[in-house]
């Protein structure tokens, strides 16, 4: 386990919990890729490993602790209502994982230039709210069954997006976040001119093998792409 403390833009002093994955061999003077991982409310850190097991070998690969107890797990914000995220907190779990992104970037040989962000329900939820504020300071996204809050697509500053990479994944029979909001994802960010990538699952609120296979296989494919140019 490993803690980052800083002050980042609210008063009180930020600790945030992670796993830190990273390649064995580190070249002096090189830079690498980052991934940033969120997991879904009620998980932690370590459940989302098991689904980039071996990115590490290219990655530096940052598994987040969401901040709020929640049963047995985490989560990152609260819920008003039914895909109505608490503003208040939402606004500053953006905040701190922003001053997470920005102070690890500080801290390890990161390309800034490769940066990524994946997420499976809150963490996709986070990871494409992320990807709006920062613009094309992120490479690219990995969202898993989320969806975008109305209040982020009407009232957040939301920077261009046009060199953004998008994985949006969801499941056709999900019970938790309908399967119109994956779609409406999709239609979003190809609004703004983002790359898009839209797969759908006969699966329900969850990461089904071959949801896994593909989105590893487009996020490798898309940072070999990024290296070659």
């Amino acid at each position: 386990m490993q803690f980052i403390s800083h002050k980042g833009k609210v008063d009180n002093e930020l600790n945030t919990l992670y796993e830190l994955r990273q390649p064995k061999n580190i070249e002096p003077g090189k830079k690498y890729p980052a991934l940033f991982i969120m997991h879904g409310i009620g998980s932690n850190e370590r459940n989302m490993l098991s689904l980039v097991e071996g990115l590490d070998q290219s990655f530096f690969v940052f598994s987040i602790r969401g901040y709020i107890p929640q049963g047995t797990g985490f989560a990152y914000f609260t819920i008003q209502g039914y895909g109505k995220p608490h503003r208040e907190v939402f606004n500053e779990a953006i905040t701190r994982l922003t001053d997470f992104i920005n102070v690890s970037c500080d801290q390890y040989p990161i390309d800034l230039e490769r940066l990524y962000l994946l997420g499976f329900s809150q963490g996709a939820i986070l990871a494409m709210t992320l990807s709006l504020t920062l613009g094309n300071r992120i490479k690219g996204i990995v969202a898993l069954s989320g969806y975008i809050p109305g209040f982020v697509k009407e009232e957040y500053d939301i920077k261009p997006v046009k060199e953004l990479s998008v994985f949006i994944s969801h499941g056709e029979m999900d019970q938790v976040l309908p399967y119109e909001w994956g779609r409406a994802n999709d239609e979003f960010f190809r609004g703004l001119d983002a790359n898009v990538t839209f797969r759908t699952y006969p699966e329900p609120h969850t990461v089904s093998e071959e949801n896994l296979r593909d989105f590893r296989e487009w996020l490798l494919d898309d940072l070999t792409k990024n290296m070659e140019v």
